[in-house]
């Protein structure tokens, strides 16, 4: 365990488990390092793997300062805790609000990346929900501040795509509901609000994603249907990206699905290991229904 403190001051924790190639993980909104077990226990068997909670999450520092959070703070936290371990490249993989600030990572420190897994990205994404997602980001940020984490957990935690979760998994939808009461109000608060409630969709990103030559992995449950149609958009857009869709499942795809998150992940990582993660091969034109000549 360490603290490593951010360019601009803030504390967060990290730790890690394992030797070898690093990969960091990125916690999402409702989880936190915590939520990575599963994914820790398997791959630090080969790997270096690294979690750490965001600002606003203890036992990292929780800014009062709503401007200390925002999307490009969350992509520079990451590079930070690559620096404050000499780490000079890594696979990052994301979760959700994670996999934002993993695909925002492999935009702007593209020298610093292996390889990309984003899954569960996507919410506000949908350029006809953009109103309505901010909007309701800042009434859940004012929840968790007018009732605390403990009370407002058993709300956030039924949402729509946790449902799958739920039925699937009582006793671990429970472990992530009871983590979630956990968290510091203020910083659940604050990271709703300046992280979750602006930054851009990913629509906006195109022209940037079509030049990313990252290898990517855009991972998403097909009932989790607000990220649906931005992981095919990402699909279609990042040159060398993959797509899975895990059937039956909602937003909590590390937690619900563990072994098969682990082994979509485990697959795609030796294939970039032997350079046979390849962008997409021109002859194979999507334009194209069949050939007669």
């Amino acid at each position: 365990m360490a603290l490593v403190t951010t360019s601009d001051g803030v504390r967060l924790h990290v730790e890690e488990a394992g030797e070898g190639t690093p990969i960091l993980f990125v916690h999402e909104f409702g989880g936190d390092q915590r939520s990575w077990e599963p994914q820790v226990r398997h791959f630090s068997r080969r790997y270096r793997c690294i979690t750490y909670n965001a600002r606003g999450y203890t036992p990292s520092d929780i800014p009062a300062n709503v401007e200390k959070y925002s999307q490009r703070r969350a992509v520079d936290d990451i590079r930070d805790v690559l620096d404050a371990l000499a780490i000079e490249k890594a696979h990052v993989i994301g979760l959700s609000m994670g996999g934002f600030a993993t695909l925002h990572f492999g935009l702007a420190y593209p020298e610093r990346v292996l390889s990309l897994v984003v899954a569960g990205a996507g919410y506000g994404a949908e350029k006809e929900f953009e109103e309505y997602f901010r909007d309701v980001s800042l009434e859940v940020a004012r929840q968790f501040e007018e009732q605390g984490s403990e009370a407002f957990s058993h709300v956030y935690g039924m949402a729509a795509s946790r449902i799958a979760f739920l039925l699937k998994d009582p006793r671990g939808w429970q472990e992530f509901r009871r983590h979630l009461g956990e968290h510091d109000a203020l910083g659940s608060a604050n990271t709703m609000r300046g992280v979750q409630a602006r930054r851009p969709s990913i629509y906006d990103l195109e022209e940037k994603l079509k030049a990313m030559t990252a290898p990517t992995l855009v991972l998403v449950g097909d009932e989790d249907d607000h990220c649906l149609q931005p992981g095919i958009f990402m699909k279609k857009t990042i040159q060398a990206c993959g797509l899975a869709i895990l059937p039956k499942s909602g937003h909590t795809l590390n937690l619900e699905e563990p072994a098969l998150f682990n082994q979509f992940i485990t697959e795609f990582l030796a294939q970039v290991e032997q350079k046979r993660w390849l962008p997409r091969d021109p002859r194979a034109n999507p334009a194209q229904i069949m050939r007669t000549n």
